[in-house]
């Protein structure tokens, strides 16, 4: 219903991806008047972190698209709004992906692939099959931990209730520190989003097999292919969380 609505006025929906890429493609002109005084930035060329970027954003992209509505649970459990979608006979988190979907968002994707093409181009890297089919199974994977992110910050607000803020501190944060190399940060961060929460294996580890650099924090050489491992892991621990989340809500009674 959301998409069959936003098409029906298809100059407007072009006019919000349009804008929608130039908003996001800011992102990108700030590294770019970073290298227009610098040559490299924590030991890394303009394209390696473009590939870095390219990553990210496309992976962030798809699981915005698909299932970042339910950052907006919050409201409905404070309303109590929620109530309606329990009893429809649906899966509830697929109804609050679907809840006032935005087809727009796929202006994030089209502009983190844009990045990652240029990156792929320019990159000075011998390619084998291993580091091609790394490529687009690190995409698939980086989908799946930012889509676990969205679906564990949902499932906190059954508890919080208003956390909108603090869901957004880890999947729009996570997607923009992810954004440059491990070695601009401190170890300590970058230990936190390799151990604790796996955000490295969106990019950065995999990154690291493909473009001949040290591993994060000394990882040892098959870490690269643990990033289809760390989405089953990000997916089981957020499923959980949100059948936690579900069995714990109150109606307010209205």
């Amino acid at each position: 219903m959301w998409v069959r609505s936003t098409l029906t006025y298809r100059v407007s929906f072009a006019v919000a991806v349009l804008g929608g890429l130039l908003v996001t493609g800011l992102d990108f002109v700030a590294i770019l008047l970073m290298f227009s005084r610098v040559d490299v930035l924590g030991g890394y060329t303009l394209p390696e972190i473009a590939f870095l970027y390219g990553l990210s954003a496309t992976s962030f992209g798809v699981a915005d698209l698909a299932i970042g509505s339910a950052g907006r649970l919050g409201t409905r459990v404070r309303d109590g709004t929620l109530d309606m979608l329990l009893v429809r006979p649906a899966p509830v988190l697929a109804q609050a992906a679907a809840d006032r979907f935005a087809l727009r968002r796929v202006a994030r994707i089209v502009q983190g692939g844009l990045v990652l093409g240029w990156a792929l181009v320019s990159l000075d890297v011998a390619w084998t099959p291993v580091k091609v089919v790394l490529v687009p199974v690190t995409l698939v994977c980086g989908g799946v931990i930012f889509s676990a992110v969205f679906v564990a910050g949902a499932a906190f607000q059954f508890v919080a209730q208003d956390a909108a803020e603090v869901q957004h501190a880890f999947t729009y944060g996570g997607q923009t520190l992810l954004q440059y190399p491990p070695t601009v940060f401190g170890k300590e961060l970058v230990r936190s989003v390799t151990f604790l929460l796996p955000l490295a294996f969106v990019n950065w580890v995999p990154a690291a097999y493909v473009l001949g650099r040290p591993y994060p924090l000394g990882l040892p050489g098959w870490a690269a292919f643990a990033s289809p491992v760390a989405a089953l892991v990000c997916a089981a621990a957020a499923g959980l969380a949100w059948r936690v989340g579900l069995r714990s809500y109150r109606s307010t009674g209205s």
